[in-house]
């Protein structure tokens, strides 16, 4: 999961220990979150900085559900197109975990050929919800012990 540190980041989660993931705006980041399990893991990744990369882990803390900011004029996330009888968007609330010593930057992420097949790696992919494989998680943890 992604985010930019200037709205929410690793510290922040670290802070609050469990928080819902709101404002997901995208149909198939949406339907990646709607998959997501109780207890799967998260590799928190900080976007739009300095040093971009992953800062740490979480894990799913509740499935899915209506994301309630899509129905409240005032949250920037508002879409009038979505009501509470037919929800577009959903969200999951996430726990704390980990941060890494390190942020294992974008920089380090491409140099991995194991990790060439990474969805956030994809050029253009601005998604801020994707999946990864058991393999590429397996490896980011081994880089994160570096």
């Amino acid at each position: 999961m992604k985010s930019e540190p200037s709205e929410y980041s690793i510290d922040d989660l670290k802070r609050d220990k469990v928080e819902h993931w709101d404002g997901v705006r995208n149909y198939q980041a949406r339907n990646f979150m709607i998959d997501m399990k109780k207890g799967d893991q998260i590799l928190f990744y900080h976007s739009n900085t300095k040093e971009i990369g992953i800062a740490g882990l979480a894990k799913v803390a509740k499935e899915s559900y209506p994301d309630f900011t899509a129905w409240d004029t005032k949250d920037p996330h508002f879409d009038p197109k979505t009501d509470k009888e037919n929800p577009r968007w959903f969200m999951v609330d996430v726990r704390f975990v980990k941060k890494f010593k390190k942020i294992i930057t974008l920089a380090k992420l491409r140099e991995q050929k194991s990790l060439q097949d990474m969805l956030i790696l994809r050029k253009g992919n601005r998604l801020s919800v994707t999946p990864v494989t058991k393999k590429e998680f397996e490896k980011i943890l081994l880089l994160a012990t570096r």
